[in-house]
């Protein structure tokens, strides 16, 4: 599919405009879309936030064009609060936990990297955008990643506007976040090392980051 230069890039994928209301996300290692929209039509059809799929397409994804700012770019420019995002990033947690495994069992659809860049803030509410991770598990594992990354961002191992301020929000997101943040912690830093997207700076403080979430924990 011919496309011009990309309006958004993330660490693995560059997004497109096509038109005013479809844009294609593409995967410059050429990884499958199949899977991961697969998922996001099971979310969607469960009444779960997630952009429509129209095609996908090998390493090509055609989804809904959404308008709205992330929840870290609202947070930077004051339009919201550090407490406030934290509360709506427990709330989809719990929200996607509640949804059945699609395998009938006894787990549950698991997001794996739904933290405050991963959240478009739109007129229908708050959409949660990159299901690469996605798939069957523990919700434990996944409350423990968002405070696993938020903890990154806390500390400095993940450079980021928001910087050491995310302290405030990790510590309410422990508060008030679905299941146990601790249970699998370690499962959670694991996990995180095994990322191809980690810089081996990044990977080094991991431990670092999974000491601040056992400390925020009361």
């Amino acid at each position: 599919m011919p496309v011009q230069h990309p309006f958004a890039a993330g660490r693995e994928a560059d997004v497109f405009l096509l038109d005013g209301g479809r844009v294609l996300r593409r995967y410059r290692t050429g990884a499958d879309t199949a899977r991961e929209a697969e998922i996001m039509a099971y979310a969607a059809a469960h009444g779960y936030p997630v952009p429509a799929v129209y095609s996908a397409d090998g390493a090509d994804m055609v989804m809904e064009r959404l308008h709205g700012p992330t929840m870290a770019e609202a947070a930077l420019a004051g339009r919201l609060g550090l407490a406030e995002g934290a509360a709506m990033l427990a709330d989809l947690l719990r929200r996607l936990h509640e949804l059945p495994a699609r395998d009938g069992g006894g787990e549950t659809v698991i997001h794996l990297d739904l933290h405050p860049e991963n959240v478009l803030l739109t007129a229908r509410g708050p959409v949660v955008i990159d299901w690469r991770n996605a798939g069957d598990g523990p919700g434990d594992l996944d409350t423990a990643l968002t405070a696993l990354i938020l903890a990154q961002v806390a500390i400095g191992s993940i450079e980021h506007p928001l910087g050491g301020a995310v302290h405030a929000m990790l510590d309410r997101f422990l508060e008030l976040a679905p299941g146990d943040p601790v249970r699998l912690l370690d499962d959670a830093a694991a996990f995180r090392r095994r990322q191809l997207t980690m810089s081996p700076d990044e990977i080094a403080m991991i431990g670092d980051a999974a000491a601040r979430v056992r400390a925020g924990v009361r």
